[in-house]
């Protein structure tokens, strides 16, 4: 009989067969896994399922936390179960989805700058220039951290200046466009790479490259980064997550938001741009924050408040 750690890898390989990306709930179920190996569990029990989603694990359990945890074992459990009847599938019911989500930290243009210069602090020099065209390019232009980690050199068109984005997070692809800015940068950092790197390693497709010379793994990301967030001086708020490489998409996408509402423009008419440049699956991805960064809600409300009295004293003429 398979042991659990079987079962779920073998849900896995299935999922993954199935065209799924199964990264994120890999490592949840993995987790899951390692948590019930530890208490001689062999399968799924309601009761250790919860334990499990309320444990805290590296990171505090927050609501969407707990929601994804119990989402993972409950997709587990439902395959596992017409395998094993002593199978139990954690209810709904076990699960509060009224949860709101979490504001995100948007950065000033102030607290960027620190980051970039921030970098600084960084040795060898090669990491110092790497992450400061990661943190810049992010920054730019809205990529997820684990999308510019994949993008390799032969993805980059500086000539036209684009990067081509490839079998994103939800199997999609698109291009990137960038400023000429952001291009000057990223063709300083290919300069610095090729000159710095041995010849041997040269031909490393990655764009961005680790101190041993191989791709960044995006999972790792955050040590380097919570150094630079001490570097900048940017605080920690309690009570509140910490600020993470991906806000800087959050920023990108709210910073463009509200530069639509300063210049006048239909906001909700534009969403469907945004959601195609982010990579989104649709538009209601995108419109998840007008609710989560209070700032973009105030002004839909100005807005409407505005276009609601256009109308009135139209209707009263």
């Amino acid at each position: 009989m398979n042991t659990l750690r079987e079962n779920v890898a073998d849900y896995l390989v299935m999922r993954r067969a199935m065209g799924f990306k199964a990264e994120g709930l890999a490592k949840l179920l993995m987790s899951f896994v390692g948590f019930c190996e530890a208490r001689g569990v062999d399968h799924v029990t309601n009761d250790v399922a919860l334990e499990w989603a309320t444990a805290q694990i590296k990171v505090p359990v927050h609501d969407a936390l707990f929601a994804r945890r119990m989402d993972a074992v409950r997709l587990f459990a439902r395959h596992q179960q017409a395998l094993d009847p002593a199978t139990q599938v954690p209810p709904e019911t076990m699960c509060n989805r009224r949860y709101r989500a979490r504001e995100p930290h948007i950065y000033s243009d102030t607290e960027i700058h620190a980051l970039l210069a921030a970098t600084d602090t960084l040795s060898p020099q090669f990491k110092a220039v790497t992450w400061r065209t990661l943190i810049g390019l992010l920054a730019a232009t809205g990529m997820r951290p684990g999308e510019a980690c994949r993008v390799s050199v032969d993805d980059v068109d500086l000539d036209n200046g684009m990067i081509q984005v490839l079998d994103t997070k939800f199997g999609k692809s698109r291009l990137v466009f960038l400023h000429p800015t952001t291009v000057t940068h990223v063709r300083r950092y290919l300069r610095v790479r090729h000159d710095q790197l041995p010849a041997a390693t040269r031909a490393c497709p990655m764009l961005f490259v680790n101190g041993r010379r191989t791709r960044l793994d995006p999972d790792k990301l955050g040590v380097t980064f919570r150094q630079l967030l001490a570097a900048a001086g940017i605080p920690i708020i309690a009570g509140r997550r910490p600020p993470r490489l991906h806000d800087l998409r959050h920023t990108f996408a709210v910073t463009t938001m509200l530069a639509w509402y300063d210049d006048g423009h239909d906001v909700q008419a534009r969403l469907p741009l945004l959601s195609t440049w982010l990579g989104h699956v649709d538009p209601a991805s995108t419109y998840w924050y007008l609710h989560a960064v209070p700032e973009l809600l105030d002004q839909a409300v100005r807005r409407l408040e505005t276009r609601n009295s256009v109308t009135v004293a139209g209707a009263q003429s």
